[in-house]
């Protein structure tokens, strides 16, 4: 899954492969827990810790010579890494020298797999979001679904990294995943793996409305952003009504990304803080001056796959009352992930700090709270009749201003302020809105502009 992430330097000392188990251990893991503490209780530290090495050399050899099958010393080592840090979070893990390379490629903007953002959950891979365009998307999973099996192979028991690493492989080739939704009973889904290339920014016209899809926090985030910024005004020109940045499903991203994104919207104050358990973990960032947006109503669209990187841009939008924020609950997923390379065995990811919107409030756990609630609905037509007017009563009284049904003096008229809001979900002709949030987002925003354009 990608997260928010800062950089640290190398760890001081790499792993030694063969000092014999409980040596290697305490090369490690001895000298760097030692390091910097005062003296009495870096004795009492360094003394506890050699004693629990010791117990695990001890569990290492046995497993080593007395279990049921041959075990390589790397794969036994692997294990127990990935385990420690699996044990703290469900963020922390461990990446071999491949899962690292791809974890790499993957924030750049393409890679191989299926195209859907997880964690765990219950000892299961929870669907954080699957992602626009893709395998996972066209085969309709949805956030929060619960794989259990993937080709029949129960997932209990095996790590993220292990899970991912299976749902990967050869472009072409297929995985069945068996999904567990709600209440309703497990059922199978056949995916065909493919090459995951991100489109993380799309935007189009919507009538006067500008709306931009941001799918995930990758290197591309800001750039994309604006680049559909100035293709909409360029587009609309003085018809610009506002903006609606799409953010479901945003299973987050880079966190640099985040803050840059954000700062496009905002002229000044804090976007975000970090905090940890030491200073190198603890950050601020604030916004500098220029809205790329010259400072148009916006309305951030939010549910429960918006997460991590996606909560920093709602949050500190919302914090500063820049945009209003529609839609459901986020995720919750409120804290950093530092990627900490090992040098020639990969890296671990590790959760560093908890992040902060300007408020100072966490959402770990909890998720942004929009600011209106919308729950995804479907649009039906009711078919009515039509009843008798004013102007059909006999003896009705004319208008003055003129012909029945021309706007008064001074009122919008219907080319101006009346533009179709009825727009598919993938082009600027006519057609239902098939998002009942994003439709919402664009009724909104068009009231605001009429309210706006009246009191002034």
């Amino acid at each position: 899954m990608t997260t928010p992430e800062t950089r640290l330097p190398l760890l001081r000392r790499p792993l030694v492969r063969r000092l014999g188990a409980t040596a290697a251990v305490v090369t490690l893991l001895g000298g760097l827990a030692v390091a910097g503490a005062g003296h009495l209780d870096a004795q009492t530290n360094s003394s506890e810790t050699y004693r629990q090495l010791n117990l695990f050399g001890a569990v290492f050899e046995r497993v080593r010579a007395n279990y049921v099958e041959e075990v390589s010393e790397e794969k036994l080592f692997e294990a127990a890494i990935n385990g420690m840090l699996a044990s703290l979070d469900p963020h922390s893990s461990f990446l071999n020298a491949k899962n690292y390379r791809d974890m790499q490629v993957q924030t750049r903007g393409e890679f191989g797999g299926l195209g859907i953002e997880v964690t765990m959950e219950g000892g299961l891979v929870k669907v954080v979001s699957p992602i626009d365009d893709t395998p996972a998307a066209r085969a309709g999973l949805q956030p929060g679904d619960l794989v259990s099996h993937l080709d029949g192979e129960q997932v209990l028991g095996l790590t993220l990294s292990e899970a991912v690493e299976k749902m990967r492989g050869k472009v072409g080739s297929e995985i069945t995943l068996t999904i567990r939704r709600g209440e309703a009973e497990p059922f199978d889904v056949k995916l065909e793996r493919a090459i995951i290339t991100i489109r993380s920014v799309r935007h189009r016209a919507i009538g006067d409305i500008g709306y931009i899809r941001i799918t995930t926090f990758n290197e591309q985030a800001t750039g994309g952003l604006q680049d559909a910024v100035a293709a909409i005004k360029g587009e609309l020109g003085d018809r610009l009504h506002g903006y609606v940045i799409d953010l479901h499903n945003n299973p987050g991203g880079l966190l640099d990304q985040a803050i840059s994104v954000s700062d496009a919207f905002l002229e000044r104050g804090e976007i975000v803080s970090t905090r940890g358990r030491g200073e190198e973990n603890s950050s601020r960032a604030n916004a500098e001056p220029g809205d790329v947006t010259g400072g148009a109503p916006l309305v951030v669209l939010i549910n429960g796959g918006s997460a991590s990187a996606s909560e920093i841009v709602a949050g500190a939008l919302q914090d500063h009352r820049r945009a209003i924020v529609l839609g459901t609950q986020s995720f919750g997923k409120g804290s950093v992930q530092t990627i900490i390379p090992l040098q020639g065995y990969g890296a671990m990811r590790l959760t560093t700090a908890r992040y902060y919107t300007p408020s100072g409030s966490s959402i770990q756990a909890k998720g942004i709270t929009p600011d209106i609630l919308v729950e995804p609905a479907k649009i039906e037509k009711i078919a009515q009749q039509r009843g008798r007017r004013e102007a059909d009563l006999r003896g009705a009284l004319t208008n003055p201003d003129g012909a029945a049904g021309a706007p008064k003096s001074g009122a919008a008229s219907p080319a101006e302020d009346k533009v179709d809001s009825t727009v598919g979900p993938d082009t600027d002709k006519p057609g239902e809105i098939e998002d009942y949030q994003l439709a919402r987002a664009i009724d909104l925003l068009r009231g605001i502009h009429l309210y706006q354009r009246r009191v002034n």
